[in-house]
């Protein structure tokens, strides 16, 4: 079998796919990195911080999975670290995944661990105990004193498991940044939306409710454009425009997942490479417009591994020529237009049998296959007095059509 003389497929994997070993990786191109912090002057680190300055407190970030929760986290994570080793050369951070805890409780006697490195508890108090004693005291101030540094950032992810599991220990986690000297700031993450509503009546009854952002899931135009701008690091084309549109629309209404998006380029890259390496011809030492790139085909055979709905299948199991109607109503319907004629349907129906050289049926028997997908929920007629000036509409998404038909090569060009 032949090798692939251009640029390895496997850059493309690399560039589109970098995020699936950190799943929300991607998303990174959406993160606008803030300018490098000015650090404090020396005269300035002396200075004690004001007491707005430093306050403990809570955020609950929630969202769907797949929409950059985890990332901003990372970056925040990095960002005060890196400030904090260059002042005073230790971390200030502790990063948790809840569902790693052996025990709920366990995560106090992390924060304990930080708040106290290399001192050994005593048997009479529990480590949460500990925390609201130590807490509760005023502590002699470190040679660290800017706000930053005097707290510390502690990254419950998974927060979830916490909430279902004990309550307790979420509101006692919580209440941690209420207490008169505490030194914690609190960011809790979790992907299920209406736990907030379930926990925070609660917290706000103990008055420590947290600040709450949720992360909202990606559009179809972030996503795509997310995608375009990891790829523009390539010196040549390797995605249609169209094809990034097919998995950016069927990801977007599906559950917007920036995640799935990066694994859907993955496999229809893969599909590519098995496609040039099973091919016999010959082999170009560089990029040229006639490279091999990933077409609407592609991503709709990576498509189908993921996503399969009984619109997908319905429309792949009807007659040609009412494939050749939904195609029809599919490029009729585009961009602000959602309904037409069954005349000017036929007559685009009639343009696409005459570019595959198909002999198209009356426009009685054109009529009555309207009919049929009409009962079947694929069309929608409007009343009106003749046939022909009855409106037709799609009743299905237009990607559920693409995805359908795009793997079929007969209707590879059509749809274009």
């Amino acid at each position: 079998m032949p090798t692939i003389a251009r640029p390895s497929l496997s850059s493309y994997i690399h560039i589109v796919a970098a995020g699936t070993e950190k799943p929300e990786s991607l998303a990174s191109s959406t993160y606008e990195t803030p300018r490098k912090r000015k650090l404090p002057s020396e005269s300035a680190a002396l200075n004690p911080p004001s007491d707005d300055l430093n306050k403990a407190g809570s955020l609950y970030i929630c969202g769907c999975p797949g929409t950059g929760k985890s990332l901003s986290m990372e970056k925040v994570v990095q960002q005060v670290n890196d400030l904090s080793k260059q002042v005073c050369h230790q971390r200030n951070t502790l990063s948790v995944n809840c569902t790693s805890l052996t025990k709920t409780t366990d995560i106090f006697t992390k924060i304990l661990g930080e708040t106290e490195p290399g001192k050994k508890t005593n048997g009479h108090s529990s480590p949460l105990q500990r925390l609201q004693t130590l807490f509760s005291q005023k502590q002699e101030s470190s040679r660290c004193t800017v706000f930053l540094f005097l707290l510390l950032l502690i990254i419950a992810d998974e927060m979830d498991y916490l909430i279902t599991k004990d309550r307790g220990v979420l509101h006692d986690l919580f209440m941690l940044t209420t207490l008169p000297f505490s030194r914690c700031i609190l960011i809790g993450v979790a992907n299920a939306i209406d736990l907030a509503d379930r926990f925070l009546p609660k917290l706000k009854s103990l008055n420590c409710k947290p600040i709450v952002i949720s992360f909202c899931a990606y559009s179809k135009d972030q996503i795509l454009r997310i995608l375009q701008e990891r790829l523009m690091v390539l010196p040549y084309v390797a995605f249609q425009s169209k094809a990034l549109e097919l998995c950016a629309r069927k990801v977007s209404a599906a559950s917007g997942d920036m995640r799935k998006a990066l694994c859907l380029c993955r496999s229809a890259l893969e599909i590519l490479e098995i496609e040039i390496r099973g091919s016999s011809g010959s082999e170009s030492q560089s990029p040229t417009p006639d490279d091999p790139v990933v077409r609407m085909d592609h991503m709709a055979a990576a498509l189908s591994k993921t996503f399969k709905s009984p619109v997908v299948d319905t429309i792949q199991s009807l007659p040609q020529h009412q494939q050749i109607i939904i195609c029809s109503a599919a490029k009729a319907f585009r961009g602000s237009k959602k309904d037409a004629t069954v005349g000017e349907l036929n007559k685009l129906y009639l343009e696409i049998c005459k570019s595959l050289m198909i002999s198209p049926a009356g426009i009685t028997e054109f009529f009555n296959m309207c009919t049929v997908l009409n009962d079947q929920g694929i069309l929608k007629f409007g009343k009106a007095r003749g046939d022909k000036l009855k409106r037709v509409s799609l009743r299905v998404d237009e990607s559920d059509i693409t995805f359908a038909l795009q793997g079929i090569r007969f209707f590879r060009n059509s749809l274009l």
